[in-house]
């Protein structure tokens, strides 16, 4: 079970990057614009480093729903791996059925 403390501050970054999400993706298209002169591209850039360091997307980390575990997380169910093994084996997730061969 990650600490509570970890989980807020991924739900801070969560939000931060949502905020400035529409001006991030502005200034990476202005940079990535080669007809763009230098100078403006170089604005951008500088633009881009003003804005809070939490609001790149890069920084955030997926966490599984359930215990905040951040490693060994499935996307398609939000969940660590040991979770979805305890979850699977009780029948709580449709569709996802022991293996035998």
């Amino acid at each position: 079970m990650a600490k509570l403390s970890l989980k807020q501050r991924e739900d801070k970054r969560e939000k931060l990057v949502a905020k400035y999400a529409k001006k991030y993706a502005e200034l990476k298209a202005i940079i990535d614009n080669a007809n763009k002169s230098d100078e403006e591209r170089y604005l951008a850039r500088l633009e881009l480093q003003k804005l809070p360091r939490n609001a790149n997307p890069t920084r955030l980390r997926n966490r599984c729903g359930l215990t905040g575990r951040p490693r060994g997380t499935f996307r398609t169910f939000g969940l660590a791996r040991n979770k979805i093994r305890e979850l699977a084996f009780k029948g709580d997730i449709p569709g996802v059925i022991k293996a035998s061969w």
